[in-house]
């Protein structure tokens, strides 16, 4: 095992990113990040899930999919979605802002575990 105490700092894994989409599928991953990536499952209490329609081609190659999960804040503590936390690098974090397409904006969330993450939420009008 690689001591990661030695790694450049633009590789030091310090962010953490809540998915519950297509950045969960091993394609996208492997596309975006250039690794497959390891989580943890959790929650995200008082959000919804709709789906929007992709139409960014980069976006389409890597996914393989027109429809994309989208989140929606509702603050009702009975919605909640389910998802996967990934520990990235900040270098990793730009990579994920580039693959969401415009319909889409990062916030910075608190899980039901308490894990405070950023989450990629449908951008607000």
């Amino acid at each position: 095992m690689r001591d990661v105490t030695s790694r450049p700092l633009s590789h030091a894994r310090t962010e953490k990113l809540f998915s519950y989409g297509t950045l969960q599928l091993t394609p996208v991953q492997i596309g975006t990040f250039q690794r497959e990536l390891d989580g943890t499952a959790d929650v995200l209490a008082g959000w919804e899930q709709n789906w929007i329609e992709i139409t960014d081609a980069d976006v389409l190659r890597k996914s393989g999919e027109t429809f994309h999960p989208v989140l929606r804040h509702t603050g009702e503590p009975h919605h909640f979605v389910p998802g996967i936390v990934y520990q990235i690098s900040k270098a990793e974090l730009r990579h994920a802002d580039d693959y969401e397409s415009d319909a889409y904006e990062r916030v910075s969330v608190t899980l039901k575990s308490g894990t405070k993450a950023w989450a990629y939420v449908g951008k607000r009008p």
